[in-house]
């Protein structure tokens, strides 16, 4: 029974090394174009909400992002193994005149349609 115990609990405890090896295609320094998402807001990037932008002094006009070129500029893994990453624009300049980075879960970003993958072509400057 002991012996039984200990496999099942060998074999789970590959199955999630296995599980957290995953592949992810972005690394840091690459370039994502931020996409206009399915519904009215963003879910998956963490954007500030429309009265935080108007009471800094901005437009809350969100349109402004949509295929906006941002660079990967720090990843980390969550403990529910989801990658968060930093993104900053490509030209330098701050979101929202104020905002000079924004977070966003990665693969529910990449898999909702709110981000997606710069080819090499659309990376040049």
């Amino acid at each position: 029974m002991k012996k039984a115990l200990l496999i099942i609990t060998s074999l789970f405890f590959a199955l999630g090394i296995q599980a957290q090896g995953k592949d992810n295609p972005i690394a840091v320094g690459d370039i994502i174009i931020i996409q206009e998402p399915a519904g009215p807001t963003f879910k998956h990037i963490h954007f500030p909400r429309k009265n935080f932008i108007i009471k800094r002094g901005s437009i809350a006009d969100m349109g402004r992002v949509y295929g906006c070129k941002v660079v990967v500029s720090d990843m980390m893994t969550k403990d529910n193994n989801n990658t968060q990453v930093t993104l900053k624009r490509k030209d330098g300049r701050k979101f929202f005149r104020f905002l000079p980075s924004v977070k966003a879960d990665l693969e529910n970003a990449l898999q909702a349609g709110e981000l997606k993958i710069a080819s090499p072509k659309e990376s040049a400057p």
